[in-house]
């Protein structure tokens, strides 16, 4: 019985790129065709994409983890009333329904900060990586953290931050939110800043921490640009554009040169 002749394959000379990033490149080719391990990993991966968009967050394990830390959780919805109607109307995903506005507003102020955990267009994301991530700020970051509010907001948009922290009289609102998932990344965080939240503020006002994962940015150097950007807007009181993550500066002033 004759075997496949491994000839046919034809390699790609940037293979050995390949093990540096995940990105899908050097995927080699059989005649005009894709080699058929790489249409299956391109099916896996779309698959996980879309089940990481429409895989529900799961509240209580979330609030389990974070009480057993000696984080003070919230829960809130969007206007989204699922997820179907959370795809197909945006604007409904940034505004609050009126049962959880209610609870806001009589809740006691904000210290300092709010949280916002937020399912966004990943709950693997936000499930996976927001936990470790608030335990590392909360080792860096001096406030009263038993009451600092984490709030854990579903079928959320990004902008829903700002309603959650204009209720809650907080002086910087921090929003960890699942991010589109990409055909490599269907698990990626994303940590946008906004210094005294309001409705209507603009995303120009807000700064963002993007592709926090294992495989991405890494959760240290994460809390690093968080920790400098939330002192940093406390501090000249102001967030966006007119904030520059100079985070890395002292790094690399402190790296010696040959």
């Amino acid at each position: 019985m004759s075997t496949a002749n491994p000839t046919l394959v034809q390699s790609n000379p940037w293979d050995e790129l390949r093990t540096h990033t995940s990105a899908r490149i050097a995927l080699g080719r059989v005649g005009s065709s894709l080699p058929t391990t790489e249409l299956l990993r391109f099916g896996l991966a779309h698959a996980q994409a879309r089940d990481a968009v429409h895989h529900p967050l799961d509240i209580d394990t979330l609030k389990t983890q974070l009480h057993s830390r000696g984080f003070r959780t919230l829960h809130v919805h969007s206007k989204a009333a699922d997820r179907h109607q959370y795809l197909l109307r945006p604007d409904y995903g940034r505004v609050l329904d009126s049962a959880s506005r209610e609870q806001l507003m009589a809740e006691a102020p904000a210290p300092e900060l709010a949280i916002v955990i937020a399912d966004g267009l990943s709950s693997f994301a936000a499930s996976s990586h927001a936990v470790p991530l608030l335990e590392l700020l909360k080792e860096r970051f001096d406030t009263d953290w038993s009451q600092t509010p984490v709030v854990i907001a579903e079928q959320a948009r990004v902008a829903l931050g700002d309603e959650i922290g204009e209720l809650l009289k907080a002086q910087l609102v921090i929003v960890l939110i699942g991010e589109r998932p990409g055909l490599t990344s269907p698990d990626s965080l994303g940590l946008y800043i906004t210094y005294q939240p309001r409705r209507g503020r603009m995303d120009s006002e807000r700064n963002c921490i993007s592709n926090v994962r294992p495989e991405g940015l890494p959760y240290p150097l994460a809390v690093y640009k968080l920790d400098y950007l939330i002192k940093k807007a406390l501090q000249l009181q102001i967030t966006g554009v007119n904030l520059k993550d100079n985070s890395v500066l002292p790094l690399l002033q402190s790296t010696p040169t040959a």
